[in-house]
């Protein structure tokens, strides 16, 4: 109700038992109100109200809310809020690419309902201290070869919130369930029966390459794309498989690939892929650094050593990368000819 208001520097009243209304007060306080909440009509006092543009009621009870207000002598627009929920509860909730811009709605309102996020190192963190300003914020990102909190861990802690009553946000890059190991957080949590929301988020195995001007579909080109973990080296038979891939003019997406990159280069040439084949490497998408390497399966290792490629990134194998690269005029005439 009050996600998109700007409410900045306006008193408003919010009404209802603290724990009940803890959603409504973080919900105005990120929309920048000057929050006054009174617990109990028989508490209300004509100071409260004074100079008061807005009241939220939260929960039951709205006559007797009214009648304070009334009796108070406050004139001003009445809002109702449901209770928050009772009980703990987990959202697994998906961040996008890193743009705060690009979370989605019913993300912020996760985040304003949590009492506790849990937040990745690519999430959009400063999103937090907006729409959840009250939250315990735990930080439990990772980065490559370096899990200071490891995923049991993270499990364990939100387990451990959830079960003492709290409502927990686990603020993810990308979408829970795109290598985020949500699945696993889901299993912990069901295992405790407690019950677990998701809501998706923007998987940067499409979005950075899209911010790169590479679609990873492309018709009469590419039909079909692949995502895929570059965490750890590939097997021969995964590498068989996006050489067919490659063969049939699907696309191939690497997330998390940088560091395994020659060897899935050199893997795809030796399963048959031609050497000529487009590669891209685009790297921290979707901030003021963005920066694409546009290369081939032949020359890729020389390429991103020479330009300092690094994480994050997102690596882009296929006949659409010429999209991004000094080709994109040929390749689009060629297209248009067969179309």
């Amino acid at each position: 109700m009050l996600l998109t208001a700007d409410l900045t520097a306006v008193p408003v009243l919010v009404l209802g038992e603290p724990a009940a209304a803890r959603r409504a007060l973080r919900r105005c306080a990120a929309a920048g109100a000057e929050v006054r909440p009174v617990a109990a009509p028989e508490q209300l006092r004509p100071a409260d109200v004074a100079g008061a543009g807005l009241a939220v009621v939260v929960g039951d009870g709205r006559a007797r809310w009214r009648k304070a207000l009334d009796d108070a002598g406050a004139r001003v627009p009445v809002v109702h809020e449901p209770a928050a929920r009772e009980g703990g509860r987990v959202t697994l909730v998906g961040g996008g690419p890193g743009a705060e811009d690009l979370l989605t709605v019913r993300a912020v309102q996760a985040l304003q309902d949590a009492d506790v996020v849990l937040v990745d190192r690519l999430a959009p963190a400063g999103a937090v201290a907006a729409a959840a300003p009250g939250a315990e914020v735990i930080p439990v990102g990772k980065t490559p070869g370096h899990h200071p909190v490891p995923q049991e861990r993270i499990q364990d802690l939100i387990v451990a919130h959830a079960l003492a009553g709290r409502s927990v946000v686990r603020l993810k890059g990308g979408d829970p369930y795109v290598f985020g190991r949500g699945g696993e957080e889901l299993a912990a949590c069901a295992a405790h029966g407690i019950p677990v929301d998701v809501v998706p988020g923007i998987t940067s195995a499409v979005s950075v390459p899209g911010a790169a001007g590479i679609p990873v579909t492309f018709r009469e080109v590419s039909r079909m794309f692949t995502v895929a973990s570059g965490h750890v080296p590939f097997s021969e038979a995964e590498l068989q498989h996006f050489a067919g891939l490659g063969a049939a003019g699907g696309t191939l997406v690497v997330l998390m690939g940088v560091g395994t990159l020659p060897h899935l280069v050199s893997g795809l040439v030796r399963a048959g892929a031609d050497p000529a084949t487009p590669l891209a490497v685009v790297e921290r998408g979707f901030t003021d650094r963005q920066r694409s390497t546009i290369t081939s399966l032949r020359d890729a290792v020389e390429d991103t050593a020479r330009a300092g490629c690094g994480s994050p990134a997102v690596v882009v194998v296929g006949p659409v990368v010429r999209l991004a690269s000094a080709e994109r005029n040929a390749f689009l005439a060629e297209v248009a000819a067969h179309g």
